[in-house]
């Protein structure tokens, strides 16, 4: 009989255990001893399936795929006659190698009898430790439980649990994301850049801990809200101050950029579309970056990587908002919110404050007997008579007004003071301090303050939620390209405004001498207090709504014709009240012109 090639084996250890019990050639005790073996080890399994550790139940499987392998190339190899007759050899190292699997079986067995030992006396001592237990196995905090696999001790631990929903472990991928690379980019660029990154860092921080709240409580009232967002609202606050207290400082573009943007983290406030709030701060927020990118373009990339960094934070904000709170901050939890510790409430507003304490009066130095003695005295001066006119002074016939015209004139009229020159001093309106004019842009606020004699102001790429705000500004004129939301005009004198079309309206107030045309529609024009106010409509226009309040010399101008051609009407100031019962009718009062 030709022996078998040592190389050669079973291809499966099912294959094997069939062979090994069909070969008559296999020694009694050997096959006794294999399935005693495979016994105990599909008892183990058992066990293993009941014991607390799941780690325990994979090392098992494992050892179990492994005692079959290892068996499989020791005890058993495949002929290869014509005949196709299986046989097998080297019985002898069958029985070393079966010894040494039982030994490893002895060991694991102990191993799980200490362990269920030890948890059902845990149980049987003290239910809340038992409660306790169970808690931790829903933790995951079962991984540090010792193990005498020492064969096996490499093997990697098994993955934790998802302790954290999902709205907490998409926000900590903001915050580990590109919020990170914030970070790191602002440390590298230092000095003010770097201080505002700390508190954007501290805010997003505050409102991770808002956001795990709401996953374990249930939503509470609104006073409530307020206290627990009190930490977060600190920090956008700190923001924005900082950027205040630092104009001056050459990185002004990067603290405006996230102070303009920063109140996106209000989103947790906002109800039924947070989205599109954060949205809408990220536009503001642009405008800065935009310069942040033309002004390091070419000096510094690692500015120009800093803006992305910040526009891509909250991009990714509002894709995680989308995701997981679209109609809101979703309240996920069932317990009650925590105590607002240690942050006293704020005071009331509008409180008077208490009235101060009645006046104590000293009654040990008054006497019943003095006061009647005074009281006496002053009967007694009263009852003296004719006497009582004795001591009055005589009016003479030079002293009396109506017999002297001349002591009817008063006293002198004042005269003002003079100085050294012999000029009076004049207390006259103090002197207005010019100031340097401005022309800028503040997130979604145009201002413009203090031009005079400036014909070619120019508002160009202007959005439908931009403001145009005029104020103090003479003699000039500005042209709004595009279409505005509003334009407000305010302590405005000679000044005159051309733009295309508006959302709202444009206002007029405490101005003089202005004048409008519209190219396009203005839904509403407002005039307060103004003198001098001439409108110019288009057709597009004329179903306008003109709301005028102690204001004069208003015009309308309406298009005649096609060939540029306006009809002047005048806006009334006169009106005439009439009463109509328990009401009052007002009319108009026509010109008599």
């Amino acid at each position: 009989m030709n022996q078998p090639a040592a190389s050669q084996s079973v291809s499966h250890p099912v294959t094997w255990l069939y062979k090994c019990y069909c070969d008559p050639s296999l020694k009694p005790s050997i096959a006794e001893n294999l399935e005693t073996l495979v016994n105990r080890l599909e008892k183990l399994v058992e066990r293993l399936e009941r014991s607390i550790s799941a780690r325990e139940l994979d090392i098992a499987n494992r050892t179990f795929d492994t005692v079959q392998k290892r068996a499989s190339l020791t005890a058993v190899t495949e002929t290869s006659t014509g005949n196709d007759i299986l046989e097998v050899t080297n019985l002898s190292s069958v029985d070393l190698q079966t010894e040494k699997l039982n030994q490893r079986i002895g060991r694991i067995e102990e191993s799980l009898s200490r362990i269920n030992e030890r948890h059902s006396l845990s149980s049987n001592s003290d239910s809340q430790a038992e409660q306790q237990q169970q808690q931790q196995f829903k933790d995951g905090s079962l991984e540090n439980i010792p193990t005498v696999l020492d064969d096996f001790s490499s093997l990697p631990p098994p993955p934790p649990p998802l302790e954290l929903s999902m709205s907490v472990l998409g926000y900590q991928d903001i915050i580990n994301g590109p919020l990170s690379q914030y970070l790191a980019l602002s440390a590298k660029i230092g000095g003010d850049v770097a201080k505002h990154a700390d508190f954007v860092k501290k805010a997003f921080d505050a409102q991770l801990q808002y956001v795990t709240l709401a996953t374990q409580c249930s939503k509470p009232d609104q006073n409530k809200q307020m206290e627990l967002l009190k930490p977060t609202s600190d920090q956008i606050t700190a923001i924005q101050d900082f950027r205040e207290k630092n104009r001056a400082s050459p990185f002004f573009n990067h603290l405006s950029a996230i102070s303009e943007s920063i109140p996106a983290l209000g989103w947790v406030c906002v109800s039924p579309t947070p989205g599109p709030h954060v949205k809408e701060m990220n536009d503001a927020g642009q405008f800065y970056t935009n310069r942040v990118l033309k002004e390091w373009k070419e000096k510094d990339a690692t500015h120009v990587e800093w803006a992305r960094a910040w526009v891509q934070t909250l991009t990714e904000l509002q894709q995680y908002i989308k995701q997981n709170h679209t109609t809101g901050l979703v309240w996920s939890g069932k317990g009650a919110a925590p105590a607002s510790g240690a942050v006293p409430p704020p005071p009331p507003m509008g409180g008077c404050p208490p009235p101060p304490p009645p006046p104590t009066f000293d009654m040990s130095n008054m006497s019943l007997e003095g006061g009647a003695d005074e009281r006496s005295a002053l009967f007694a001066e009263i009852n003296q008579g004719e006497n009582i006119t004795k001591n009055l002074k005589k009016v003479t016939a030079d002293m009396q007004t109506h017999k002297n015209p001349t002591l009817r004139t008063g006293p002198a009229p004042f005269k003002a003071p003079t100085t050294q020159l012999g000029s009076a001093v004049s207390k006259g309106p103090a002197v207005e301090v010019a100031k340097p004019p401005v022309f800028t842009r503040d997130g979604k606020k145009w201002l413009i303050e203090y031009q005079k004699n400036n014909p070619n102001l120019l508002v160009e790429n202007a959005e439908m939620n931009n403001v145009v705000y005029v104020f103090r500004c003479e003699g000039s004129t500005l042209t709004v390209k595009g279409k505005v939301n509003n334009v407000v005009f305010d302590s405005c004198k000679k000044c005159s405004l051309l733009f295309d079309s508006v959302v709202a309206s444009v206002e007029f107030v405490n101005c003089q001498s202005v004048q409008m045309q519209v190219l396009g529609n203005v839904p509403t024009i407002s005039i307060d207090k103004t003198d001098g106010c001439q409108m110019y409509l288009s057709k597009d226009s004329l179903g306008v709504e003109i709301v005028s309040s102690k204001s004069s010399e208003m015009n309308v101008m309406l298009p005649a014709d096609d060939n540029g051609d306006y009809t002047e009407l005048p806006l009334p100031e006169q009106f005439k009240t009439t009463i109509s019962g328990k009401a009052l009718k007002t009319v108009c009062v026509d010109s008599l012109g």
